[in-house]
C-alpha cells in the first residue's frame, strides 16, 4: 500500500504529526511496538506527574492544614499509600491513550502494531509487511542506558517504577536533569531518604545557573543530599549490601532508579544513516541525512521535553506541505515539575554573558503577591532577561507553584518579541499569581509598584 506519509512511533512527537497530517489530507500510517502514546503517556511525562501531584497533596497535608484552620488531622496517622496512587495514575493513563487513539482514527490515521525496519528511503517493512511511502517519520524516543548489569534487581527506571510495587526506605536517583529531580523530590516528599547522584558538577545543566543553584538550596532544604561527579559506570561495582559508594562516601541504598541522559531508540536500518552522539543527525528541518526522512523528538537529541517533540511534528507535517518556517528551539519552554516548579524560556544570563549582549535583570518575588499568599505558596519568584536597548524579552526563569503553566505567558511574549514595557502594560487580574509578569515588567522600566 503507498503512504504519503509513514511514522515509527506513537509518542507525543509522532501521534501529533499523524493527527496534523490526516487534518491536511496526508494518507497516513502510524507503527508502535508497545502503547499509543509512547513513553510520556505510559510511563513517564502523565502519571509521574500524578505521583508527584499525590506526593504534593500528602506533603500539602502534613505541614499547612492546621495553618488553614483544619483540624482533627494527626500527622502521626498520615501515610502515603503507593499503590493507590499509582492505581490513580494509571486511571488517567488509559484515558488519554484511549483518547489519542481515537483522535488518531477519527483523522484517517491507520495504526499498525509491529516492529518497524527502514528497507530504504520509501519503504518500511512492518510484520512481514511491506508499506511504501513518499516521507518517513521517525519518532521512535529515547531511553536511558542500562547502569549497573550485575544489580539489575535494585535498579529501576520509569517502566518500573510506576507500577503497583513496595518503595523502600533508601533511594539513590541517577542523574541531573528535570526527571531526576522531579523523582528525587517526589520520594522525598513521602518521606523516603533520597541521595542524587549527578554525573557533572551541575543540578538541571540546562538552566540558568540562577535556578541550577536555586534548586540546590531547595535539596539542601529537604534534606536531599546531592553528590556530583559521579562515575556512572562504577556504580554496579561500588554497590555491596545496601550501601552504594558514590565519591568515597557510603550511601544506604536499598533502590537505584535510572534517570540518567537518555540516548536516542533508532529503529532498525537495512540503509546507511548518520548517528550523532547516540541520536539520529537532523537538519535544522529535522531532516535525517538522507531526504524523505525525518527525525522528530528524542530521537534526533534536540530536546528531549514532549512538547518540544509535538512542536518537531507539526513543523515536519508543514515543511512536507511546503509551509518553510524556522524552528527556533529557544523558544521551547523547559520545566520542571519540581515543588515548587521551575521553568525557563529563551537565553540563560550565562548565554547572554558569553555573547557579550548589554542585558539587565528585572524580578518579582511571589512572597509580595496577594494570591500567592492567599494559597500559602510564597516560594518562588519570576526573573526576565532584556536587552537595554529596546527592553525586548530574552530569557525568563519562574519559580512558582504553577510556573509550567505560566511560562506559556512569556513564550507568547518572546514569541510576539514583545518589550518590558509591553509587559508592563499587560493588565492582568487581581489576585492572582501572574500579576507578577506586569510587576517584573514595570520592574524592568525602573517604575515597580510594589517592590
Amino acid at each position: 500500500m503507498q503512504y504519503d506519509i509513514i511514522i515509527i512511533g506513537a509518542g507525543p512527537a509522532g501521534y501529533v504529526a499523524a493527527i496534523r497530517a490526516g487534518q491536511v489530507g496526508l494518507k497516513t500510517a502510524i507503527i508502535e511496538k508497545e502503547n499509543i502514546g509512547g513513553m510520556c503517556l505510559n510511563w513517564g511525562c502523565i502519571p509521574s506527574k500524578a505521583m508527584i501531584e499525590s506526593a504534593k497533596l500528602f506533603t500539602r497535608i502534613g505541614t499547612d492544614a492546621a495553618k488553614f484552620g483544619i483540624e482533627g488531622i494527626d500527622k502521626k496517622n498520615i501515610t502515603f499509600n503507593y499503590s493507590k496512587a499509582v492505581k490513580r495514575a494509571s486511571t488517567i493513563v488509559t484515558r488519554l491513550t484511549k483518547g489519542v487513539e481515537f483522535l488518531l482514527k477519527k483523522n484517517g490515521v491507520e495504526i499498525i502494531n509491529g516492529n518497524a525496519q527502514i528497507t530504504s528511503p520509501n519503504t518500511v517493512s512492518v510484520e512481514n509487511r511491506t508499506l511504501e511511502t513518499k516521507n518517513i517519520i521517525i519518532a521512535t524516543g529515547s531511553r536511558s542506558p542500562k547502569i549497573a548489569e550485575n544489580i539489575e534487581n535494585i535498579v529501576a527506571d520509569a517502566k518500573q517504577l510506576f507500577i503497583d510495587r513496595e518503595i523502600p526506605e533508601n533511594i539513590v536517583v541517577v542523574g541531573n536533569d528535570s526527571v531526576a529531580v522531579e523523582l528525587a523530590q517526589m520520594f522525598a516528599m513521602v518521606g523516603k531518604k533520597v541521595t542524587v547522584a549527578v554525573t557533572g558538577d551541575k543540578l538541571m545543566p540546562l538552566a540558568d545557573d540562577y535556578l541550577s543553584a536555586y534548586l540546590l538550596k531547595l535539596f539542601q532544604k529537604e534534606k536531599i543530599k546531592v553528590i556530583h561527579q559521579v562515575d556512572i559506570s562504577s556504580i554496579g561495582e561500588n554497590y555491596t549490601n545496601g550501601i552504594l559508594k558514590l565519591n568515597d562516601t557510603d550511601i544506604a541504598c536499598d533502590l537505584i532508579v535510572n534517570a540518567t541522559s537518555r540516548e536516542g531508540i533508532i529503529p532498525h536500518f537495512r540503509i546507511e544513516i548518520e548517528i550523532e552522539n547516540g541520536f539520529i543527525k537532523t537538519d535544522k528541518n529535522c531532516q535525517s541525512s538522507i531526504p524523505g526522512i525525518f527525525a522528530v523528538g528524542d530521537v534526533n537529541g534536540k530536546s528531549h521535553f514532549a512538547h518540544a517533540g509535538s512542536a518537531q511534528g507539526l513543523f515536519v507535517i508543514d515543511y512536507i506541505k511546503g509551509i518553510k518556517r524556522e524552528m527556533d528551539l529557544k523558544k521551547y519552554p523547559l520545566n520542571m515539575y519540581s515543588y515548587p516548579e521551575m521553568a525557563q524560556i529563551g537565553s540563560t544570563e550565562s548565554e547572554l554573558k558569553e555573547k557579550g549582549t548589554d542585558y539587565k535583570i528585572s524580578e518579582f518575588p511571589l512572597s509580595a503577591n496577594g494570591k500567592a499568599m492567599t494559597e500559602g505558596m510564597t516560594e518562588g519568584f519570576v526573573r526576565i532577561l532584556s536587552e537595554n536597548k529596546y527592553g525586548e524579552v530574552l530569557g525568563v526563569q519562574i519559580v512558582a507553584p504553577n510556573a509550567t503553566d505560566m511560562i506559556a505567558e512569556a513564550a507568547a511574549y518572546m514569541q510576539l518579541e514583545s518589550t518590558v514595557y509591553d509587559i508592563a502594560q499587560t493588565v492582568h487580574a487581581h489576585p492572582t499569581v501572574s500579576e507578577v509578569f506586569m510587576e517584573a515588567g514595570f520592574d524592568g522600566i525602573g517604575a515597580a509598584i510594589h517592590k
